[in-house]
């Protein structure tokens, strides 16, 4: 590191220092009340710069939505140059200017002591982050700087798809809908609805649900108006929409699009663009009734996919907490070592212990009490074995769970589904919306057969009941439970399975094609494909005047078209078509008239099942 270099930052070290210390000293000094009728006294510089940072995270002043707060600033500014220099402040105004004036006026009233502390609030998040700078300048003076050559600008561009996301080929989206189709078909069989909401929300929608993985959202770039982020799953905007439709009853499913910042494993299925499939029930009911039901669907799904076999492994936050409590883990700790004890489904428990002491702060005494419980799995009798338990027999929390659990076991019974159900105290699911039950689906992969199980869950979900509340003004509570079934990681694990049985996905549903064996019949041609589509037959034809015979069969063995009609002079004349099984390749003469019949029949006989050998 060169001589200026050092002097040059340790004058900016100092300077930052200053501009703390200062902002440390105003924010005491400042009188920080509101009279509740005018912004008039913080129209200064320094609290636009504030309230710039602010806005940089927030879309409004108070709510999730606009409020009178926001009216009486909008009116309290005047000097719009300032916009130059407090560009999220900008975009704020110009967003309540899209507002008229009477639907300002009828903007919802206010909490006063939220704008009463608002500049409190941000004088705390620009000292905060004049302080990682200052952080961050003091890092860099202690490191050194590699010599980095220019930059090529000359590069060949590569043309390729974003990190985490792929294209998909017309035999992949074949599958795809194919797979898609009969989970929606098993969530009807079972009277859900289905809905929709943006591929994006307000940030503030978003952030403070995830735990540990809210780093993995995705911000959009400020386009003027709302701070916005895409969803990274559809659990929370389900829970916004019942939120502001005042919806307290419903039984939905949804299928969409999703987004996260996370490590991507093409192999695994793990994207950072993906589907979700999304089964839940809000409202009311007694214990365990939908969560059961939520796990029959699990396994319908799964059954109907073939992709056998697997294991539904079950848990309870109570019991989570509970099992905290009684080994000695404060309250606080509650959630990260949560968070934590997820992650043993990828982790050893070494690695595990290792976090949960050097990086959560617990002792190595209380580690090793969570390590001998979370090792456990079972089903009824280890229910009963933890209800007579030393420590967790004690906890109020704990029980409660157990006897949630063992009532779910009961369910699952009745619904012939216990085989595949495990009790596994190592299911945490790092979430921070989970209330009561979790579970998820394992995928287990067949040793016997040389399979690994690189895919693993492909299924997850549980209860949350306190996660409505959190958009409700008055903090009404809509119990919930649901289920997400991880589409992408199934995909996946069909194609291989397609792959190893050497059979492809027919990528078209045409079921006939009329080939000309002669020229110029072009329009006889037409002629009948045009019967055949007003018969709802799904028929192809080649664009070409007059094609080859041989081409327009091969095209058929190609696509895996199951027949073909044959047109020439003399079928014409005699009012008949060779009608060609394209996998047998026999042929038999049809009269015109009787052709829809015949290949209603033949088709009936065939039974595709969007599956053909390789």
């Amino acid at each position: 590191m060169s001589t200026n270099t050092k002097l040059s930052l340790e004058k900016q070290i100092r300077e930052q220092g200053d501009l703390v210390r200062k902002l440390k000293a105003s924010k005491e000094s400042k009188e920080r009340g509101t009279n509740g009728s005018s912004f008039d006294k913080y129209l200064k510089e320094e609290y636009f710069d504030c309230l710039n940072k602010y806005l940089s995270n927030h879309s409004y002043l108070c709510q999730y939505q606009p409020t009178n707060a926001d009216t009486l600033l909008f009116n309290s500014l005047r000097n719009t140059s300032i916009f130059e220099k407090f560009i999220h402040l900008k975009r704020w105004y110009v967003h309540i200017a899209s507002f008229s004036q009477v639907e300002r006026n009828l903007f919802i009233e206010y909490d006063q002591n939220q704008v009463k502390n608002l500049t409190d609030l941000l004088y705390n998040v620009q000292i905060a982050e004049e302080v990682n700078k200052l952080l961050d300048l003091k890092a860099q003076a202690q490191a050194t700087f590699p010599n980095t050559d220019d930059v090529n600008v000359n590069q060949k561009f590569t043309l390729k798809t974003p990190k985490g996301t792929r294209d998909y080929s017309p035999e992949q989206m074949a599958l795809r809908n194919s797979v898609l189709s009969k989970i929606t078909e098993v969530f009807k069989k079972h009277g859900a609805v289905t809905i929709d909401t943006p591929v994006f929300e307000l940030k503030e929608v978003l952030t403070g649900k995830y735990g540990e993985d809210s780093k993995l959202i995705y911000d959009l770039a400020d386009q003027g108006g709302e701070i916005l982020s895409l969803r990274y799953d559809l659990t929370v905007p389900f829970a916004r929409y019942l939120a502001m439709n005042k919806i307290t009853n419903i039984k939905r499913y949804h299928i969409a699009k999703v987004y996260r910042r996370d490590n991507p494993s093409m192999a695994r299925g793990r994207y950072r663009e993906f589907y979700q499939c999304d089964f839940d029930i809000a409202g009311t009911y007694d214990l365990m009734l939908p969560d059961s039901e939520c796990i029959k669907i699990v396994c319908e799904i799964l059954d109907t996919l073939e992709v056998t076999p697997y294991v539904i492994k079950i848990n309870h936050r109570s019991l989570l907490d509970g099992m905290f409590e009684a080994c000695g883990v404060p309250a606080s700790s509650f959630r990260c070592i949560c968070s934590a004890i997820d992650k043993l489904d990828k982790s050893p428990w070494d690695e595990v212990r290792k976090e949960m002491i050097e990086e959560k702060g617990l002792s190595e005494e209380v580690a090793d009490k969570i390590g001998e419980y979370v090792k456990l799995h079972g089903n009824t009798d280890l229910v009963d074995k933890l209800l007579n338990d030393d420590l967790l027999s004690k906890n109020k929390c704990a029980t409660s769970g157990l006897e949630a659990i063992k009532l779910l076991l009961k369910y699952c019974n009745i619904f012939n589904v216990a085989d595949r159900v495990l009790f596994d105290l190592s299911l945490a699911r790092g979430l921070d919306y989970y209330t009561g039950v979790i579970y998820e689906a394992v995928l287990l992969g067949d040793s016997t057969k040389g399979e690994d199980v690189l895919v693993g869950s492909v299924a997850g979900g549980g209860r949350y009941d306190n996660l409505v509340g959190m958009f409700d003004t008055k903090n009404k509570q809509v119990p919930c439970v649901g289920v997400s079934i991880g589409v992408e990681r199934l995909f996946t694990v069909m194609e291989q399975k397609l792959h190893a049985a050497s059979r492809k996905v027919r990528s078209t549903e045409v079921d006939v094609y009329v080939c000309t064996a002669q020229k110029d019949l072009v329009d006889e041609r037409l002629k009948l494909c045009n019967e055949l589509w007003e018969n709802n037959f799904k028929v192809e034809y080649s664009y070409k005047k007059n094609p080859k015979l041989l081409a327009q069969l091969q095209y058929c063995e190609e696509n895996s078209i199951p027949f073909a009609i044959i047109l020439g002079q003399s079928e014409i004349k005699e009012g008949i078509v060779k009608l060609r099984n394209v996998l047998t390749r026999d042929e038999i003469a049809v009269k015109r008239t009787k052709l829809p019949e015949e290949l209603l029949k033949r088709l009936a006989d065939l039974n595709i099942n969007g599956t053909v050998p390789i």
